[in-house]
């Protein structure tokens, strides 16, 4: 096959996203597929047109004069202007900027878009703070990280990032297969050729750059020739796109309100022999900086991250709270106390937000980064199913049948609904948006997606837990339980 070099980036900026330009930009010959077909018009799709126009809609947010100080800032120079996503930040006003932008994202899509465009830009300012350890590998990847940080930046590109590695055989390496992982298959002059998949990539048909990165992993067993770090343009030949099932158009009318808008989309990426020019190359086969790297680059996407979670906790609890009016629940005990445990996870996330700013340290790349709290990782994917069965058990058998609009237009139906289907609070057409709304979020196929999201996208939990265990099992308190059992304790 003929191997060609993607389109070189625009010489000009071309600043701030609109929506038209957005959407214009996915027709640019991607090789998307879903359900055995090769989609040509990403945009104008019915499984992807309403997440596409939604994506659309948010960025047209940052001409709006009421936020576009709180959603763009100048560029440096001064010719254009960066989304605050984008911002490199020196100092903690700079740092709770990129939360206040962040706070607009996710408000307006509910907490629902985990990889948004606010949270994938915070990884291209992580690759741009360790431009200069990744030269460490190769010099030129210093130059490399520095001008797709600015690339991505002054183009206000949208992001997604391809982490995981094929799902074969997990007590394997690819020593054993070679397909377990994406590889180099071929050097030359003017880049690389790799051939492989990765598995899971949120957001990549809407998307324009895919970074791949992650694959420490296999260095741990002597596999490091398979750690390899770049970016590509999503339309790059040889580079194909599956997308899994569409959440959100099912059922009738206007049966999935969320679904529908705020379906990301996951999918499989797989590496035709595709080529990636030596200029977007930023690390090969150093197994140890790429761990480094690893929690390098992603310090401030876990700070936003934060903040979307916190809406998405935000929209269940008061959704909860509505359902519970709704049924003349909201009184009782033990419906108040799991409302409350719901709004104690939302207090907590502010205090890891806070921490993140009180312990925030300027960095060797020249940054402010915010503290880690890597806890909140693990306590974040322990709680996000209860905050779901809470809402759950709320609504309970009424989230599973509630009339369609076409039902509520029936005349012959609507008197039976009026007197049979109501709320305590609310008329039956309200009650039943309410309840689809909560089946949105909790049961059907897209609540059940982003409920396993909320466990799986902060990294493997076990691998969570030990490395925090590792953290405290040196320290000074459990020397002092070694030195006080050496001998017997005095009275």
């Amino acid at each position: 096959m003929t191997i060609e070099s993607p389109a070189r980036p625009p010489a000009t900026p071309l600043g701030l996203q609109t929506s038209t330009r957005y959407l214009d930009s996915l027709a640019d010959g991607r090789q998307v597929w879903l359900d055995g077909q090769r989609i040509i018009d990403v945009a104008g799709h019915p499984a992807f047109t309403e997440a596409a126009h939604e994506l659309g809609r948010l960025f047209d947010l940052q001409h709006d004069p009421a936020l576009r100080d709180q959603l763009t800032t100048p560029a440096p120079g001064g010719t254009h202007r960066l989304s605050w996503a984008y911002h490199l930040p020196t100092t903690v006003e700079g740092l709770r900027a990129k939360r206040h932008n962040a706070d607009v994202w996710m408000h307006e899509s509910w907490g629902q878009h985990g990889r948004s465009p606010a949270f994938m830009s915070t990884i291209a300012v992580g690759i741009y703070d360790f431009r200069r350890r990744l030269g460490t590998n190769r010099p030129e990847f210093e130059t490399n990280a520095e001008n797709y940080y600015r690339y991505c930046a002054d183009n206000d590109l949208v992001l997604a990032h391809a982490l995981g590695d094929p799902q074969i055989d997990r007590s394997a390496t690819p020593l054993d297969d070679p397909d377990l992982a994406l590889r180099i298959v071929a050097e030359n002059s003017g880049g690389i050729i790799v051939r492989g998949a990765k598995q899971l990539t949120t957001l990549a048909p809407f998307a324009h750059e895919v970074l791949v990165y992650l694959s420490a992993s296999f260095a741990n067993r002597g596999a490091e020739q398979f750690v390899v770090w770049f970016g590509a343009p999503i339309n790059t030949p040889g580079l194909k796109i599956l997308c899994r099932e569409p959440f959100g158009h099912g059922g009738f009318g206007h049966a999935h309100p969320f679904g529908r808008r705020f379906d990301e989309q996951d999918a499989m990426l797989f590496f035709d022999d595709v080529f990636v020019p030596w200029d977007r190359v930023l690390l090969l086969h150093d197994g140890a900086l790429a761990r480094e790297g690893l929690g390098r680059i992603n310090a401030w996407s876990q700070y936003v991250g934060q903040v979307r979670f916190r809406e998405r906790l935000q929209s269940l609890l008061s959704v909860g709270l509505v359902l519970a009016e709704s049924i003349g629940v909201d009184g009782f005990r033990n419906i108040q106390e799991d409302l409350g445990e719901l709004a104690s996870y939302i207090d907590i996330l502010d205090y890891f937000l806070d921490a993140g700013e009180a312990g925030a340290h300027h960095t060797d790349g020249g940054l402010l980064a915010p503290a880690a709290t890597p806890a909140a990782a693990v306590w974040a994917a322990q709680i996000a199913s209860r905050c779901t069965e809470i809402v759950r058990r709320i609504g309970s058998a009424g989230i599973l049948m509630q009339p369609t609009e076409a039902d509520l237009a029936s005349t012959e139906l609507r008197p039976f609904l009026d007197t049979y289907m109501r709320g305590k609070t609310l008329p039956v057409d309200q009650k039943a948006r309410l309840f689809r709304l909560a089946w949105d979020l909790t049961e059907d196929g897209f609540g059940s997606r982003q409920d396993l999201y909320e466990f799986v996208h902060r990294g493997d939990i076990t691998r969570n837990r030990i490395n925090l265990l590792h953290k405290h099992k040196n320290s000074a308190h459990v020397e002092r339980v070694r030195s006080v059992i050496t001998q017997p304790i005095s009275s």
